[in-house]
């Protein structure tokens, strides 16, 4: 497989169809061997391909053991580009669902912000920020403001 998406709405296209198959190696087609990625989960930061895709590993197969399936939404996307770099903010909404059923499980939406370079014409993304609201009464993530 080639490294890189050609269209920035086809890197969203692509990280959503390999959340949905919890495709490991679909998704980190997406993201170049230098992405500094700041997610919700367990850590302060993953830097590099290869700690982030550890992460993903662990994600996707938390998914599997539990016969979970994510439906992903991509919503109120918003792309500023250039010739080689763009800027994507957006929300990303995971619901969860058991593999074969249509009844639905669970739902969040995070917020998400992407940086993204052109990389011999394709686009991969270099920088991954998600993130929730903090309830500041307790100092939780706000999971069901959407």
């Amino acid at each position: 497989m080639s490294e890189g998406i050609g269209t920035i709405q086809g890197v969203l296209e692509t990280y959503k169809q390999a959340v949905h198959e919890r495709d490991n190696d679909v998704l980190l087609s997406a993201y170049s061997s230098d992405v500094h990625v700041y997610d919700c989960w367990g850590s302060w930061e993953c830097k590099g391909k290869d700690a982030w895709g550890e992460k993903v590993l662990d994600w996707f197969n938390d998914l599997k053991e539990n016969g979970d399936v994510l439906k992903v939404d991509v919503d109120e996307v918003v792309i500023e580009e250039n010739t080689n770099l763009a800027f994507v903010h957006c929300s990303v909404t995971f619901a969860a669902y058991k593999e074969g059923s249509e009844e639905k499980l669970r739902q969040m939406t995070n917020r998400f912000t992407f940086g993204l370079k052109r990389v011999n014409g394709a686009w991969l993304i270099t920088h991954e920020h998600s993130s929730l609201p903090i309830n500041m009464e307790d100092g939780k993530g706000m999971f069901d403001l959407r």
